[in-house]
């Protein structure tokens, strides 16, 4: 299972090197990659055990451009078995996917429905998704 961290400091910008630190303590959950995002006062990291998409554009943090403009960035873990349903729901309203992963489906699906797209989603997850929009 990937490792996923966050850290959130509504006082301060977060230390580069803290998130750091944080990743990578755990490079036992993912041995085949490692990521970390910054974005001001929030910072998202990952070590990824790579199953789906083995490429790069699998890699998290990911960052994902919704048809609106809208920029999300997600770290997650888990799999959703009817991932290649709810794409081609999503494809058929206007969502392009670089990658061929569920990770890039779950974001999609947030940018497009919210909090509701829990709700169609089978399978097991854990993720933090970044909406510098709300």
């Amino acid at each position: 299972m990937c490792g996923v961290a966050g850290i959130y400091s509504p006082s301060k910008p977060v230390d580069g090197n803290e998130l750091d630190l944080l990743t990578d303590s755990l490079a036992h959950r993912g041995p085949d990659g490692r990521g970390t995002y910054i974005d001001q006062n929030l910072g998202l990291g990952h070590r990824r055990l790579a199953i789906l998409d083995l490429s790069e554009r699998g890699r998290c943090p990911m960052e994902y451009l919704a048809p609106d403009g809208r920029k999300f960035v997600i770290t997650y873990n888990g799999e959703v078995y009817n991932f290649l349903e709810i794409r081609r729901s999503l494809e058929k309203l206007g969502h392009s996917f670089v990658s061929d992963t569920d990770t890039e489906v779950v974001v999609a699906a947030y940018s497009q429905w919210g909090i509701k797209a829990l709700n169609i989603f089978n399978g097991m997850w854990a993720f933090a998704i970044w909406d510098p929009q709300s």
